[in-house]
């Protein structure tokens, strides 16, 4: 879920094409529900633009984003290489799975937008991934869930008030039930899949010859 929102977020930011989800049908949403009138679409002749919002980077923003994602070193062991996921030709990101995109979401995200946005919309990203930090410590403290409930609601409304209406889809909305399942089932990180996931990769990096795939990876396996 982490992943479906962070793709959301930094495909918006950065506008890549198929995954932004601010476009002209989105403005006319807007129009349609009769809010944020100053956003609807303009004509020029025969070319239609969309005016700027509060979430929109410039090529130079986006830019410095990508280059500081580029750039960034960590630990072994801590992550994949986050430099092979940057396109700096393209402006993108691709092929992140799902622990880069953990790692993006808590760690990264809120230091690379500082500076580049304008403060409110720094202020409700940073927050959102403070929650996801939160959820997915080792020890969560009962008492403070409430709180983070009523904080994961106003986060919500704040990203209604900067982000078009098609960037809340199903998987933004179960962010706000995140609170009640740490509340029955305990901290995320005894129940997520990330330790099996990279376990996997290392595994298929044993495969050597492809005719017999299983073969290849149980003898390296015994090697090592």
């Amino acid at each position: 879920m982490k992943k479906n929102v962070f793709h959301s977020i930094i495909g918006t930011l950065l506008n890549v094409f198929g995954k932004s989800k601010d476009d002209i049908n989105a403005m006319l949403d807007l129009i349609n529900m009769g809010i944020r009138t100053e956003l609807a679409p303009v004509k020029d002749g025969k070319r239609t633009f969309l005016p700027p919002t509060a979430h929109n980077l410039s090529r130079k923003e986006k830019k410095v984003l990508c280059q500081f994602l580029h750039e960034v070193k960590v630990l072994e062991g801590y992550s994949s290489n986050i430099s092979n996921l940057v396109f700096m030709k393209d402006l993108k990101l691709k092929g992140s799975k799902s622990h880069d995109c953990h790692v993006l979401m808590d760690h990264l995200l809120p230091i690379g937008i500082h500076s580049i946005l304008p403060e409110n919309v720094i202020s409700s990203i940073t927050k959102l991934c403070f929650f996801f930090r939160v959820i997915c410590s080792k020890v969560i403290d009962r008492e403070s869930l409430r709180t983070l409930q009523r904080e994961s609601n106003v986060i919500l409304c704040e990203f209604e008030m900067y982000f078009p209406p098609s960037f809340f889809d199903v998987v933004v909305h179960v962010t706000i039930h995140l609170v009640k399942e740490t509340q029955m089932c305990g901290p995320a990180y005894m129940r997520w899949m990330y330790p099996t996931e990279r376990y996997m990769k290392i595994l298929t990096g044993y495969l050597k010859n492809k005719s017999q795939p299983e073969g290849c990876i149980v003898e390296w396996y015994i090697v090592e």
